[in-house]
């Protein structure tokens, strides 16, 4: 079932305040979150390929993604984003290609993150993104994620400047939100909060505050596995 114009639009609604969205890999935990009283569902890039019997981190055929997308979608109403690790491509058209076949398939947001790739090659995949959605006429939630403290890219005192660099970049880029997994210090939250225009989206995880201190910070979704 594609993905349908009205359901991208109550999905972005959802940052307006606090979105906790817990992930699936498949169409039965998708039922079983939404009957949870789920507002939403994510998937989970390391949960659907280790449900294939694949490893995280693009190995996923995005084939496979996309079959599973259509089945969550065949059993639940609530508005579905997925995790699109870095597109399953490096080249932008390639990522357009995908972003296109998740939003056929029934997607309403994706994640899409830089690891350790170029800069200025992930804000091409945003902006490839971004002009594939806008062909399929959908609104698409595009959550920019960035790896700077999870994968450690730069030097521990530079993570919270380069996270507001990048996420300013991501935002003009045409990003709908930013995603900064492994951020836990409260003080870094509040400022990456207060820096970037774009809702901010925090990975639950041993360490990290809570939802109600995430959300004094100025967070607006938590990941929840």
């Amino acid at each position: 079932m594609p993905a349908r114009p009205q359901d991208a639009a109550v999905f972005h609604a959802l940052h307006q305040d606090f979105l906790i969205l817990p992930n699936v890999w498949d169409a039965a935990s998708a039922k079983i979150v939404e009957r949870a009283g789920a507002k939403a569902v994510a998937t989970s890039s390391a949960a659907v390929a280790w449900a294939h019997g694949f490893a995280d981190g693009h190995d996923l055929p995005v084939a496979k993604l996309v079959t599973t997308v259509e089945e969550i979608a065949r059993v639940t109403t609530l508005p579905i984003t997925c995790d699109a690790e870095g597109g399953y491509a490096d080249d932008p058209a390639r990522v357009a290609e995908n972003v296109a076949a998740l939003i056929g398939a029934g997607a309403v947001g994706i994640n899409l993150e830089d690891g350790r790739e170029q800069h200025d090659l992930h804000l091409r995949k945003i902006e490839a993104a971004r002009a594939a959605a806008e062909r399929a006429g959908v609104n698409l939630y595009i959550n920019a994620r960035t790896d700077v403290y999870l994968k450690q890219l730069v030097p521990a005192e530079q993570a919270l400047e380069e996270t507001i660099r990048r996420g300013r970049a991501f935002e003009a880029a045409g990003a709908s939100g930013l995603f900064v997994p492994f951020a836990m210090k409260p003080d870094d939250i509040r400022a990456v909060a207060a820096a970037v225009e774009l809702p901010l989206n925090i990975m639950g995880w041993p360490g990290v505050p809570d939802a109600t201190t995430l959300q004094s910070l100025g967070a607006r979704r938590l990941s929840a596995a």
